[in-house]
């Protein structure tokens, strides 16, 4: 089974690092994506605290992994993310207050206007279900003829569900041009992966789908967009599905109504930090001479302040009416519907008519 590393731990490089790794600018950018993506994670976590934001799931540790998601694909693609995929979706366009008011249970955090991310998915909370729903798309892309690819993301605990083999199955079957992106972040809730399967790797569930995969040190961002860009190139070429396990580590609790202390040492979790994502991608940088301290004071109060507008704009955002609830069931409501959402929207806000 192959794996791809090119960082390790300490930011060291090894091999022969792909074409994109010369491009400073692109490099700079990828740095900034990670940092801010972890700056607006603290900031939900904080707000969720506080009473202002529903339960929030982290994606501390894995922002290497969304990252180079959003690098490889191409505008044209289709991103059809798992719950910690923030970074992706904030590549493709997706505002930062976005995330909040999806996780606030409003409606209006799945409402992509931009380019490209209009053409996403939104977040899926439920395991696996987002899977089938990748190879209806990718399967429309084909009778399309269109050089499109989807990108389907999904966790190390959805591999373990019958709608992943299902979907790895029909890939294949039908010749799709889809990449399935398994971020094995080791734990599913409170399930590790020893648990939840035999196999030595996730990578090789491709087998049963009768396709290739690949390992690839998902804390590298290099190597995880090098290997993702491949995978997509591959499938854009007609040469079919492929699956790529992102290995990498979930540094948070599950989500903020978790607590991880009760079933993972706090040995493993500091471990897990000493191979963190953005220190290691920042001493790599820092030794090629591409950022230095001044450019990271910089990008920490620009990040920061990004980070706060969106979460003013989100704590600003006018409440929707009650009978909004109903606006993105169907593009034409049936008529109980329409009955229905007249009966509430006449209640008004405190349901009583008034």
């Amino acid at each position: 089974m192959c794996y791809t590393q090119f960082l390790d731990a300490d930011g060291t490089a090894s091999g022969e690092l792909p074409d994109f790794a010369r491009d400073a600018q692109e490099l700079r950018a990828m740095y900034r994506l990670m940092v801010t993506t972890r700056l607006l994670d603290r900031r939900a976590v904080s707000l969720q605290r506080t009473g202002q934001l529903g339960t929030y799931a982290s994606g501390l540790g894995q922002e290497a992994i969304g990252t180079a998601a959003g690098f490889a694909l191409r505008d044209e693609d289709i991103l059809i993310p798992a719950y910690r995929d923030y970074a992706a979706q904030f590549k493709r366009g997706v505002p930062l207050q976005n995330v909040l008011l999806y996780w606030a249970g409003d409606e209006r955090g799945m409402a992509y206007e931009r380019e490209p991310a209009r053409h996403d998915f939104p977040l899926s909370v439920p395991i696996a279900t987002q899977v089938p729903h990748a190879i209806g798309v990718a399967y429309a892309i084909r009778l399309r003829r269109q050089p499109r690819v989807v990108l389907a993301c999904c966790g190390d605990g959805a591999t373990s569900k019958g709608d992943f083999y299902e979907a790895i199955s029909c890939a294949k079957v039908w010749d799709l041009p889809i990449v399935f992106l398994v971020s094995n972040n080791q734990w599913a809730i409170s399930m590790p992966v020893a648990r939840q399967t035999g196999a030595q790797t996730l990578a090789q569930k491709a087998i049963a789908g009768g396709m290739p995969g690949e390992q690839v040190d998902g804390n590298d961002v290099l190597a995880t967009r090098h290997v993702l860009a491949r995978a997509i190139a591959r499938a854009r070429d007609g040469g079919g599905p492929s699956l790529v396990e992102a290995l990498t580590y979930r540094l948070h609790d599950h989500t903020t109504a978790d607590d991880a202390r009760r079933y993972r040492a706090e040995d493993e979790v500091q471990a897990a930090w000493a191979r963190c994502p953005i220190k290691r991608y920042k001493a790599w940088l820092e030794a090629q001479g591409h950022w230095d301290a001044a450019a990271e004071g910089a990008l920490a109060a620009e990040a920061a302040a990004e980070v706060e507008a969106a979460a003013r704009a989100y704590l600003g955002q006018p409440a929707d009416p009650p009978e909004a609830i109903f606006d993105s069931l169907y593009a034409e409501l049936p008529r109980a519907l329409r009955w229905q959402r007249e009966q509430v929207r006449a209640r008004g806000p405190l349901g009583d008519g008034h």
